[in-house]
């Protein structure tokens, strides 16, 4: 089965495809690396096709030219020129586009002719491909269905081909909606915050390698801080070791090393964030944050602002849209982000509704 690793920012998904990557590498699979961004679906396909005539370059440099491989450059010569009509991404690539193969228009029938050809160029060459993708919740449902779609292609006929993804919580219900097979075409693993041995494992074991002792004082100091989350981990180690003075991280090292994270975190990796907001935006996170970093009913969201659930329903759409919220059940949703309710309250102390705006010509409660 492909997979989707699933869970909040800061996890490690991103690093567990580096590591995918490298054990695809090592079996000398050829390695598709897309992140994904909130694209139309002509840049969806250039996305795509940019990263597969990558692969077919290395499979026809490697090997004899053959007429599957012959087949899968027509395909993408097909696939490309719906959005390229000078066929430019497929410069390099000798051969006509294939007439009647991914050149239908419908991204479904497209993508799968396309994987199809591919697959069959690796499995006659004794390779395979891997296709790694990042941010999978970025998709639209039709780029999503077209995936799904042409990954499940490549499973009946047994081709050589895999995928893992990683996204935020929400894809479960994103590829769900997708394709009502997609739970059986992948499995969902899901990461999150360390538990306390493993917590304590992740900075101790590297400061003794160098024959540095990490103090149980600043270790406990880590994870009160850190609550496990890896990033986080990962930052008060970096900051304790460079604050630490001698052989021994020590309690007051730990407590310098809080303070510097924290400063970083909130001018970095949680101020970049709030800066995508809107006013109305702003104001629903700050809300949530008043209510605590537990999901969060929509209709006391809404109390908070002085709004009815339908009036914020766009504002909590879009904030889902972002990455910032993820619906956990019905009518609930959650930060995206550990530790972002805390940072809202230090960014903006006071919830301030903005005043409702009614467009010209409205009126009404």
């Amino acid at each position: 089965k492909s997979l989707i690793v699933v869970g909040l920012r800061g996890v490690g998904k991103t690093v567990l495809l580096g590591e995918f990557r490298h054990l695809a590498l090592e079996r000398d699979w050829h390695v598709i690396e897309i992140e994904v961004s909130k694209w139309d679906n002509a840049q969806f396909r250039r996305s795509i096709a940019r990263e597969l005539r990558r692969v077919l370059h290395s499979i026809s440099a490697a090997s004899k030219w053959t007429e599957k491989l012959s087949n899968a450059i027509g395909a993408l010569r097909s696939f490309t020129l719906t959005v390229d009509p000078q066929g430019q991404l497929t410069v390099g690539l000798d051969g006509p586009a294939s007439v009647g193969v991914a050149d239908s228009g419908d991204l479904d029938a497209d993508l799968s002719d396309l994987l199809v050809g591919v697959g069959e160029a690796a499995r006659e060459h004794d390779t395979g491909v891997v296709l790694l993708l990042d941010e999978l919740h970025f998709l639209t449902k039709p780029q999503m269905e077209a995936l799904i779609a042409a990954v499940h292609k490549t499973v009946q006929r047994s081709l050589p081909i895999t995928a893992a993804a990683a996204g935020l919580p929400q894809i479960h219900e994103l590829v769900g909606d997708a394709k009502t097979y997609a739970e059986r075409l992948f499995k969902f693993p899901a990461i999150g915050r360390l538990d306390e041995p493993d917590a304590r494992e992740v900075l101790r074991e590297p400061a003794r390698r160098l024959d540095v002792c990490f103090g149980d004082e600043a270790l406990d100091l880590g994870l009160e801080f850190s609550e496990g989350y890896p990033y986080f981990l990962q930052e008060f180690g970096e900051a304790a070791w460079d604050v630490a003075l001698g052989a021994s991280i020590t309690g007051l090292d730990g407590v310098h090393a809080k303070l510097v994270v924290q400063e970083k975190l909130d001018s970095g990796f949680f101020k970049v964030r709030l800066e995508r907001t809107t006013e109305l935006q702003k104001a629903y996170l700050r809300a949530m944050a008043e209510l605590g970093p537990e999901p969060q009913l929509a209709s006391r969201v809404a109390d908070l602002l002085e709004r009815t659930s339908s009036e914020c329903g766009p504002t909590r759409k879009q904030l889902i849209d972002k990455g910032l919220l993820y619906a956990t059940e019905h009518g609930y949703a959650a930060f995206t982000v550990p530790g972002f309710d805390e940072y809202l309250k230090r960014a903006v102390p006071e919830l301030a509704p903005p005043p409702i705006r009614r467009r010209p010509g409205r009126s009404g409660g």
